[in-house]
């Protein structure tokens, strides 16, 4: 096979943290790149996250007898999970598929695959963000998960059991640990197990804003315009179809995150992604400090001291890509937030929904688009896009320039479903 012309330029449909690491990642090699995207870089469900950069958020989110707690999903404490009932019909095969995952041959499969994009995360940020002076976006910490009932923090369930196997560092804490660990947290919990080796970002839509100046300084250039469509204009070329006028390019990579699938269908392609909503509330002026990234085991979500204060982030709603954000959801999690902080302060507040592009397992799209030579597809990361981006960027951009890497593109693959 010839080797890619790295000076024949690239576009990269979606800005967003994925498609930015994609683009530096790109851009290191020598490959011109255009950036495409309706909005400002990393300034859509790329910045509303809870800021972990976990080398461990390995595990799928179907395990062994998830079907049972889906109903304390639903209608339990803060009611995490919801389907909007115009994604019901959708939903069911995407659920069927999804809960046959949770076999542990499956999970741990899909643990290994996860972990190749995890695992480095942390020193792949800390390359992007070297020489920016903004080094400091990223800070060390730990993974908290704090349970009320110390009884089910158990270190041989499988999912820290799989995590200990692959060589994290865990420990269980109890109800005193815990406290000097997190004294804000309120007395109703009374355990925890704590994920070591871990990172999380100080601002992570500040952290799309600097990484996308510094893909400008090497020479991106960025489009602020609609993507409509694309498809092949003659053997050697795609035709981007925006807004504002037709892009032309030997070589695309598609980013864009839940809007992906609607491009693919002019393609004659169907993916069975789905809209994961997620929200946070962040509290301007919390009158607390949390040391770490904890996650509230009961009510799902995950609190972190950010720069503008502490954000709350969780929920998993299935709805429409283009359905307007549930209002219902900030109060409940400023009542979740209220109980596990209780000295946490929640006058001043902001609010936030974003789409999570999630397949049934738990696994983005990465790779070439077969039957599409110079069409390529990095999408589809659910919960771990801000731990998956910069590698994932990384096996993109070698795969573009047709460059030997050891992995296995296979368990990413678009036809895998």
């Amino acid at each position: 096979m010839p080797q890619p012309d790295n000076r024949t330029p690239v576009i990269v449909l979606g800005a967003g943290i994925v498609g930015i690491c994609t683009a530096l990642s790109l851009l290191e090699k020598g490959v011109p790149v255009t950036l495409i995207d309706k909005g400002e870089p990393g300034q859509e469900t790329s910045m509303g996250n809870a800021g972990v950069v976990s080398p461990w958020s390995i595990i799928p989110q179907s395990l062994p007898g998830t079907w049972k707690s889906i109903p304390k999903l639903m209608f339990g404490y803060g009611r995490p999970l919801s389907i909007h009932p115009r994604s019901l019909l959708k939903m069911i095969p995407w659920g069927l598929s999804f809960l046959r995952g949770g076999r542990e041959e499956n999970v741990r499969a899909r643990a290994e695959a996860m972990s190749h994009l995890c695992g480095p995360s942390i020193e792949l940020y800390q390359r992007h963000l070297a020489g920016t002076g903004h080094e400091g976006l990223i800070t060390d910490s730990m993974y908290v998960h704090a349970f009320r009932d110390g009884s089910r923090a158990n270190l041989q369930s499988i999912d820290y059991l799989i995590r200990s196997e692959m060589g994290a560092d865990l420990e269980l804490v109890g109800k005193d640990r815990l406290a000097d660990i997190e004294p804000e947290l309120g007395p109703d919990f009374g355990a925890a197990i704590l994920i070591k080796g871990q990172a999380r970002m100080r601002s992570p839509g500040r952290l799309g804003q600097v990484l996308a100046q510094k893909a400008r300084e090497m020479g991106a250039t960025y489009k602020r315009t609609m993507a409509r469509r694309i498809h092949r204009s003659d053997p050697r070329h795609w035709e981007v179809q925006c807004d504002d006028g037709t892009v032309h390019a030997e070589r695309v990579v598609l980013c864009l995150g839940a809007w992906s699938p609607g491009l693919l269908a002019d393609l004659g392609m169907s993916v069975p992604l789905m809209a994961e909503r997620g929200y946070h509330v962040e509290f301007c002026d919390p009158g607390i400090e949390i040391n770490n990234s904890v996650m509230d085991v009961d009510a799902k979500f995950v609190a972190s001291s950010m720069e503008n204060g502490v954000r709350v982030a969780g929920q998993a709603e299935f709805a429409p890509v283009d359905a307007p954000p549930t209002k219902r959801r900030k109060q409940q999690l400023i009542d979740v937030a209220a109980t596990a902080f209780p000295n946490l302060r929640t006058d001043d507040t902001t609010f936030w929904m974003g789409r999570r592009p999630s397949f049934p397992d738990s696994l983005p799209v990465l790779g070439p688009v077969t039957d599409q030579p110079g069409l390529f597809v990095n999408f589809g990361h659910s919960h771990y896009g801000l731990m998956m981006a910069p590698r994932s960027g990384d096996i993109l951009a070698r795969t573009v320039c047709n460059e030997p890497q050891n992995i296995r593109l296979d368990a990413y693959a678009l036809d895998r479903f």
